[in-house]
């Protein structure tokens, strides 16, 4: 079965996804991330879509989904990469990502994670327990 990786960078998780989307595909992304946040305790989440030259209203709410599901499970998402025609379909479909947090490239999306997440109760700024 297709899977789109994630990789783990400290307290975030990163997904690039490179191929052309489905709705499995984005079904089964939606799980294996859940899962990830859930089991890493990750603090935030980076989508990049630049790989995608198309989005439809399914794959559009699959990435509002997983960003509220991301959210209840305490983990901040932010999608990066969007490409002038994917914004004007979603646009088109009526689709605004409510609750999705959006910046232009990768290093943005780790600056904006990394200025909305504020500690946790008990960490310092590094997301580190204190001693």
């Amino acid at each position: 079965m297709e899977r789109i990786p994630i990789l783990r960078m400290g307290e975030y998780l990163l997904v690039t996804i490179q191929v052309d989307m489905h709705d499995r595909l984005a079904m089964t992304l939606q799980d294996d991330l859940t899962s990830r946040i859930a089991a890493t305790g990750a603090r935030g989440v980076l989508i990049d879509v630049s790989g995608l030259d198309m989005v439809d209203s399914f794959i559009g709410r699959m990435i509002a989904n997983i960003a509220g599901m991301s959210r209840i499970l305490d983990a901040e998402t932010v999608v990066v990469g969007i490409q002038p025609a994917v914004a004007i379909t979603l646009v088109e479909l009526g689709m605004t990502l409510t609750g999705v947090r959006t910046a232009l490239d990768v290093e943005r999306g780790m600056a904006l994670l990394r200025t909305t997440l504020l500690p946790r109760e008990g960490e310092d700024g590094d997301g580190r327990v204190g001693e």
